[in-house]
């Protein structure tokens, strides 16, 4: 059953809350309101109720263009009733202090502009009808922006599970008739470490002889004594800000110090240095891009994919919507 609440229930809620608001006064309070503490009160409620009908609005202006409509008209509808029942509401309360609609020409008589004073609308002589109209106008505009934009996030939501479920079909057309398959790695930054660190606790029998932590700093330290080797990459993967007044080696060593001791994705760069560190090949597949061989000359001879002693990676570009993902991958 779906837990959410339709516009009937949410008209329902502002009436019990109203209620339990003047409860709750009655209850702390003997004495009368005065009047400036009524309307206060007033004007606290008549905003709660707009709040609720934008909430509304935007609630009706999802599903189907027949359910928008539906769901509109059953909206409006109870907006307007709750509106005149509130506004009844305060006509009774004020009365009570002595105002009264009658127009006796003071004070006393003058209920219809205390309550164009509590909507916060103009007593003076002004069109009272266009400026209300505005004002709902500008409400309905805000409930139609928000609905729009909450459509926007689910349509793109959807394309991004959509491009993963291509991405993941692929991969696993690639993996299926090698006997392999992808397993969930953590999606926390240290994705890339972990996926290793999985893949040498399955070489090796047992535990990792390495966890994710001593790995990051393995390829940091390999980075910072290789550095020749790595700077090329360095800068042609935009790793570094141009405006800073950082040397290219200050700049190079701060991104070392981040790899050993962040939560830094790790990419390409990372692997080159793991593989090493770790004397091993290193086998990239994705669905979305050709597979990677990383240091080819430390790959068994004569092996397969199912019993190959290589780190066998998958990439993923669209795993959560967060960036490229790494998982490990191991015998179906």
């Amino acid at each position: 059953m779906s837990d959410r609440v339709g516009p009937m229930e949410d008209s329902q809620e502002i009436e019990e809350q109203v209620q339990e608001e003047v409860i709750s006064d009655n209850g702390t309070e003997k004495k009368q309101e005065t009047r400036d503490e009524m309307l206060s009160r007033h004007r606290k409620e008549i905003s709660q109720l707009r709040k609720k009908e934008i909430e509304m609005k935007k609630a009706a202006a999802r599903g189907s263009k027949a359910e928008q409509k539906a769901k509109k008209k059953q909206v409006e509808d109870e907006v307007t009733r709750l509106s005149a029942n509130l506004k009844e509401k305060h006509a009774k309360e004020l009365a009570e202090l002595g105002y009264s609609s009658g127009g006796n020409g003071n004070e006393k008589g003058n209920l219809d502009s205390l309550i164009k004073a509590i909507a916060g609308v103009s007593v003076a002589n002004q069109p009272d009808r266009a400026r209300v109209s505005k004002a709902q106008q500008k409400r309905d505009r805000r409930a139609q922006q928000e609905a729009e934009r909450e459509q926007r996030i689910q349509a793109e939501q959807s394309d991004t599970i959509s491009d993963r479920t291509i991405e993941n079909e692929k991969l696993e057309k690639k993996l299926k008739p090698l006997g392999l398959t992808v397993c969930e790695i953590k999606p926390d930054g240290h994705c890339l470490y972990r996926a290793v660190e999985d893949q040498l606790a399955l070489l090796s029998g047992g535990r990792s002889p390495h966890t994710y932590q001593e790995l990051r700093e393995m390829a940091a330290a390999y980075m910072r004594k290789h550095s020749a080797e790595f700077l090329p990459f360095f800068l042609s993967e935009n790793l570094i800000e141009d405006d800073s007044d950082e040397t290219l080696a200050e700049k190079f060593e701060n991104y070392c110090k981040e790899v050993e001791s962040t939560a830094l994705w790790g990419g390409q760069l990372e692997l080159g240095a793991l593989t090493h560190c770790l004397k091993k090949h290193i086998m990239i597949f994705s669905g979305s891009f050709p597979d990677v061989e990383m240091g080819k000359e430390y790959k068994s001879a004569a092996t397969t994919a199912s019993s190959s002693s290589s780190i066998m990676l998958s990439y993923h570009k669209h795993a959560f919507g967060l960036g490229e993902h790494y998982n490990s991958v191991v015998p179906a």
